[in-house]
């Protein structure tokens, strides 16, 4: 059994990989692009922790055999394009990564090992602005995205509600 880590040389992805190595004794695999936002030095070194190079929305072969041939105990995915500056100046790869990258995960989850329980990392921005006297964001608010990074997290959000009615996934949302 193991653990899969999307984005997992990134900033919050690689504290959250160094952490579960520490208490769990599976496996675990880092999935990441290794792009501006990640470096392999975040993680501390260890004999469990195994990083796989791959684009989770061009490479979808990879992820799905990682699923078929590890039967993961769960995916905590936190694979994203991010920095809503850049969403403005490319928004097709935060649809591509965000939206289609999250397809694929699911779709090797129903397909090769429906039991894994997939964590799926979010962001409070599909709710919108906060202003300044008004309330917090609570579960029930709607989803308002402002920019194509919270749009292409609320779309992969949506996709991952789907998953779980439709084919019966076990999944979380994390906001």
């Amino acid at each position: 059994m193991s653990y899969i880590v999307t984005g997992g040389c990134g900033f919050i992805g690689s504290n959250f990989v160094n952490y579960l190595d520490k208490i769990v004794e599976d496996d675990v695999i880092v999935v990441d692009n290794l792009t501006y936002a990640s470096d392999k030095r975040n993680l501390d070194p260890s004999d469990k922790v195994r990083i796989v190079e791959c684009s989770i929305d061009t490479e979808s072969y990879i992820i799905d055999d990682l699923v078929k041939y590890n039967t993961p105990k769960a995916i905590f995915h936190f694979a994203a394009e991010s920095h809503v500056d850049n969403s403005i100046t490319d928004p097709g790869i935060f649809v591509q990564t965000n939206v289609v990258g999250t397809m694929n995960l699911l779709q090797a989850v129903k397909e090769h090992s429906p039991e894994t329980r997939f964590v799926h990392i979010s962001t409070d921005e599909v709710y919108g602005a906060l202003t300044e006297d008004g309330p917090s964001f609570l579960e029930t608010k709607i989803l308002e995205p402002n920019n194509v990074y919270s749009a292409s997290k609320a779309g992969s959000d949506l996709l991952v509600r789907a998953y779980h009615k439709t084919f019966g996934l076990d999944v979380v949302i994390t906001r």
